[in-house]
């Protein structure tokens, strides 16, 4: 990604989220400012890591004052883009799917699910939380008429690719992909992938080398 004419790391992106989560903590607490230093020992990374990754972004931090926590919560959550609203649909109305549908965070946060579609015809016709499950084949559809802006897949491996393809063909401008495997899917889009096996898979790994010690 770029900002002007500087570069920013994907690694500098995905440590934007973790700041903005103890800042809201912070916020709870009703801390009203904080240093890095301070910020380091509650989130782990080094005080230089935090100022050079937020001076990415313009810096925010004033010397001898440190972060005003209201104003830089604010700011992270602008440069994550959740000052819009993004219209979802999820695509696989099982477990998962009605799991993300039902959890009302993403809601909050500016990501407002319109439908979910399934081509399980026991499920459709169901509502999730009042989030309506539709067949499959009126996807396409339903995406163009309604300007929805992200693709949630929650759907089996052997799937995961044709739904992918049905929500590029509907000018999707991105994917949330839940489906074990990786995608196709042109750089225009933008995709991001979960891979809850490999996550688990991680902490099984950890677990065993931890023993051996």
């Amino acid at each position: 990604m770029e900002k002007g004419n500087i570069k920013i790391s994907m690694a500098v992106i995905r440590r934007l989220p973790k700041y903005r989560r103890y800042l809201e903590e912070l916020l709870d607490k009703g801390i009203d400012r904080i240093s890095s230093r301070e910020l380091s020992k509650i989130i782990g990374f080094t005080a230089s890591q935090i100022r050079q990754d937020l001076n990415n972004f313009g810096g925010f931090g004033q010397q001898g004052y440190g972060y005003n926590v209201a104003a830089l919560y604010e700011e992270i959550g602008k440069i994550l883009g959740l000052d819009n609203r993004y219209s979802t649909i999820i695509v696989g109305a099982g477990n998962l799917g009605q799991a993300i549908a039902n959890y009302t965070n993403f809601e909050k946060s500016g990501f407002i699910p319109k439908a979910m579609f399934d081509i399980n015809p026991r499920l459709i016709g169901l509502r999730i939380r009042d989030i309506e499950v539709m067949d499959s084949d009126k996807m396409e559809e339903y995406i163009k008429e309604n300007n929805i802006d992200i693709g949630i897949i929650c759907t089996n491996k052997e799937r995961a690719q044709d739904v992918a393809d049905q929500l590029i063909r509907s000018n999707i401008k991105g994917i949330w992909n839940f489906a074990p495997t990786d995608l196709d899917i042109p750089e225009n889009v933008m995709t991001e992938n979960v891979h809850l096996s490999e996550s688990l898979y991680t902490l099984s790994f950890l677990l065993k080398h931890n023993s051996l010690e």
